[in-house]
């Protein structure tokens, strides 16, 4: 045996050994993974939540600085050694504890940094001067270190990157982030090995594609490791004592609440799952109420809450101190929890991979049961229930479809490298064209980018402001306004929301963030509910928006934008095969779908439930008008642009004026005069042809456009969102970019960014690939269309969607109790 191969077993025997004193043995995966690292390898990992991962990797980076430096214990190479890249701020701290534990047992003289938005000020100034050997950082923090001068140089050691949850950053904008990063960095740190973490997702390999480059030499000497550990998932029901046979979505299941009281008392720990933050708030209060005996043992963790707070409840959770943590997806990912055993799931969570993520919070260890509970906020979400019990038991998961030319991510990238040492295009040209989002990038394409950043688009050349980049005598682009530095450092990131308000106390104290759209509907007196206390609004000072703690009994509750999620493909498939099971013998069925019979019946006595050849059309008609109700099956998004294109071709055939609605099941045209189903059926209104074209000619699309290019324009630095404490307001961001759009639209069509804006809302928003499919499926099935008296079960939660736009809580609800009471007779 050479003393190379000694040395390589000598350093997987430094592992094994580590693993045996802390009382467990390596899994096949983990020591794949460390052989492949060591062995000089890229590659993508594939294992479930608590298996883990981060010992799969922390411990090949290790032990490759052993290797290259066997006197390791007292002589240091100073530098950065490896970057580990996490999509939520709050999985830094446990992976800077696992990184740290091994090299405090393996005697490694290493310093492990944390660089995100939590970062003091003191820390970041520090790390300006040198970075620590580990820094654990945001696909933004990241952006920010390539914005700074010299950044070359600090690079320029660095032998590893980690991009852990990489499923989370696939097919998302911080995807593309992440992807020009890496192109960069294979440049200026040329002994990197790149690494992803993925939790199971549909579309593996492209996802590997993605995150190496798909004909990179990256690419090229990479593997895909899979970890052969299947998780015992066991799911529940918590079924309704008495079925609604009019479901509606307003009540966000608090009627079940009691149900899950023995849950909680059964478990260590239980980790409650709502979609919103919203009703995040609204359940956590709730409990509270009900349960005064619970204060101090229940906690609330979500986004908006202030860091101290989020971090103090996720310690009190390893601390086994709290009975239960009402939460939302900030807890969904990566953070090891062991003394939680049970997990609840508040509503449907529209996907298979979100819930199969939530439900491994529970039993977060290898070989342990995941517990999860399913509680439906009205009937029909059972359906959902049912289906996603046969895709834990199919392991159907979804595919993430990553972004292709989103040139508001490259202008962004592009200044950024501006704004630090600047660039020569040639050579940043061809990095960007690795990348699986910039692989068709033309030179056409790419000198239109460079002179928008040189010279202001074509539109804009006469506005300063819009001129970023100055050509240097060596051929460098590089921004020479300070100005214009420090307006894009403030700005650097991908997630684009409402703007943020801090609400503070008037006498000071830190509470959270809230958007600016709740905030400004406040009167001073108004009292709502946030982070568990009710608050009195005094009033906005600057960004701030100040309070004072009430007593009042009755509150608003903050809703945050973005808060409703849509079906997944995969998710709509498996949820129309479930429906379908409603037609068959009751032994056939599952005892979800058996608990709906007294609503399946209802619904027969009206209308039908739809088999698998069939798509259902109902109308009636009510005070509001008449309704015009259409059964896909297929998420609000894809319903969204349905009701759209339907709308425009109907409006072809006569004048018609609607009010659309929809939901996960289906949608509503709503109308002051009739429509001929049979005319609509006649003249082939569902065909997939000339949809594009169509799409683009209602109203509709033009307006999702409008509002994806204000994302648009705020990423690629058109648009400035104020400096920190002196935010611009959202509605002023919002006449900014429709202005653009509107000069673009008029005088500069062919505006890449513009164009872009159109292509998003096909792909990513109305989804328009399976809105083909979806009408493809339609054209293959019998159309049903009843003529019903009333509303029918099916079409109760839509039409009362569309109220709720125009009603308070309170009015809504008292309207909704009065129609069931019509509908069911009065009983």
């Amino acid at each position: 045996m050479s003393s190379e191969n000694r040395s390589y077993e000598a350093l997987l025997g430094i592992a094994e050994m580590w693993f045996r004193k802390a009382g467990w043995l390596p899994f096949p995966f983990q020591k794949k993974t460390w052989k492949a690292f060591l062995d000089g390898y890229h590659g993508l990992l594939n294992a479930p939540t608590g298996s883990g991962k981060t010992y799969a990797l922390w411990f090949p980076i290790l032990l490759h600085y052993i290797q290259q430096n066997p006197e390791y214990r007292t002589k240091k190479t100073p530098g950065l050694k490896a970057i580990w890249i996490t999509p939520l701020r709050a999985l830094s701290q446990e992976i800077k504890q696992s990184a740290e534990r091994i090299i405090a047992d393996l005697e490694i003289p290493f310093e492990v940094g944390i660089r995100t938005g939590d970062t003091s000020n003191a820390e970041r100034a520090r790390q300006r001067k040198q970075l620590p050997d580990l820094l654990i950082t945001t696909p933004e923090s990241l952006q920010l270190l390539l914005a700074s001068s010299g950044y070359p140089k600090k690079f320029a050691s660095c032998y590893a990157i980690v991009v852990d949850e990489w499923h989370e950053l696939l097919g998302s904008k911080r995807g593309v982030q992440m992807e020009l990063a890496l192109s960069r960095l294979k440049t200026v740190s040329p002994h990197l090995r790149i690494w992803g973490i993925s939790a199971t997702i549909g579309n593996l390999e492209q996802a590997r594609q993605v995150l190496l480059g798909p004909e990179s030499e990256a690419f090229d000497r990479s593997v895909m490791i899979r970890a052969d550990i299947r998780k015992d998932i066991q799911v529940r029901s918590l079924l309704p004592e008495t079925m609604e046979k009019f479901p509606w979505r307003g009540h966000l299941g608090l009627h079940m609440s009691e149900a899950v009281i023995p849950i909680i008392e059964a478990s260590k720990t239980t980790l409650l799952f709502t979609n919103t933050r919203g009703q995040c708030e609204i359940w956590f209060r709730h409990l509270l109420e009900t349960h005064p005996e619970y204060a101090g043992e229940i906690a609330m963790h979500h986004g908006s809450i202030d860091k101290d707070t989020r971090l103090w409840v996720e310690q009190a959770i390893r601390n086994e101190s709290l009975k239960a943590v009402v939460c939302t997806s900030s807890l969904d990912l990566g953070v090891d929890f062991a003394p939680v055993e049970t997990v609840v799931q508040i509503g449907g969570p529209k996907g298979v991979a979100r819930f199969l993520q939530r439900a491994g919070r529970s039993g977060h260890r290898p070989g342990q049961q995941s517990r999860i509970y399913f509680l439906p906020t009205h009937a029909i979400e059972l359906i959902e229930a049912s289906a996603l019990q046969e895709a834990v038991r199919e392991q159907a998961v979804e595919d993430r479809i990553p972004y292709l030319n989103s040139f508001d991510v490259l202008i962004q990238y592009l200044t950024t490298l501006a704004v630090s040492d600047g660039f020569h295009p040639d050579e940043i040209y061809q990095e960007v064209r690795q990348t699986f989002c910039y692989q068709t990038l033309s030179k056409e394409q790419w000198a239109w980018l460079l002179n928008h950043l040189v010279l202001g688009s074509q539109s804009l050349r006469t506005y300063d402001e819009y001129k970023r980049l100055e050509v240097l005598e060596d051929g460098r682009f590089k921004v020479t306004n300070r100005g214009i530095a420090m307006r894009h450092r403030f700005q650097i990131g991908t997630i684009v929301g409402d703007a943020d308000i801090t609400v503070r106390y008037k006498k000071g104290g830190y509470i959270g963030t809230i958007e600016e759209s709740f905030i400004s509907k406040l009167n001073r007196g108004d009292v709502f509910t946030f982070a568990g206390r009710t608050l009195e609004f005094l009033q906005v000072k600057g960004m701030q928006a100040l309070v004072r703690n009430s007593q009042a009994k009755s509150s608003k509750t903050p809703s945050w934008m973005g808060g409703r999620l849509t079906l997944s493909s995969e998710m709509s498939k498996i949820l129309r095969d479930e429906l379908y099971t409603a037609n068959l013998e009751t032994e056939k069925q599952s005892t979800e779908i058996r608990a709906l019979q007294p609503l399946f019946d209802r619904q027969r006595e009206e209308s039908i439930v739809p088999g698998p050849g069939q798509f259902l059309i109902e109308t009636f008609e009510t005070r509001d008008g008449h309704h015009h109700i259409f059964y896909p099956f297929e998420g609000r998004f894809v319903h969204e642009a349905m009701a759209s294109l339907l709308s425009y071709r109907i409006s072809l055939l006569g004048k018609a004026t609607f009010s659309l609605a929809y939901n996960d099941y289906g949608f509503e045209l709503l109308s002051e005069e009739a429509v001929n189903i049979q005319e609509v059926l006649d003249n082939n209104l569902f065909t997939a042809e000339h949809l594009i074209e169509d799409l683009q000619k209602s109203l509709n699309m033009t307006e999702m456009a409008r509002r994806k290019f204000r994302d648009i324009a705020v990423i690629s630095g058109l648009v400035f969102t104020g400096y920190p404490k002196k935010g611009i307001k959202m509605k002023h961001l919002q006449s900014n970019s429709q202005l653009l759009f509107e000069v673009f639209r008029d005088y500069e069509p062919d505006n890449l960014l513009f164009q872009q804006a159109f292509t998003e809302t096909f792909e990513h928003q109305l989804e328009e690939g399976r809105l083909r499919q979806a009408l493809e499926r339609i054209a293959t099935q019998e159309v049903v269309w009843k003529d019903c008296r009333r509303p029918t079960p099916f079409s109760f939660p839509i039409i009362t969607d569309r109220l709720r736009e125009k009603l308070t809580n309170e009015k809504l609800a008292d309207r909704i109790r009065r129609m069931t009471q019509i509908l069911t007779g009065g009983k």
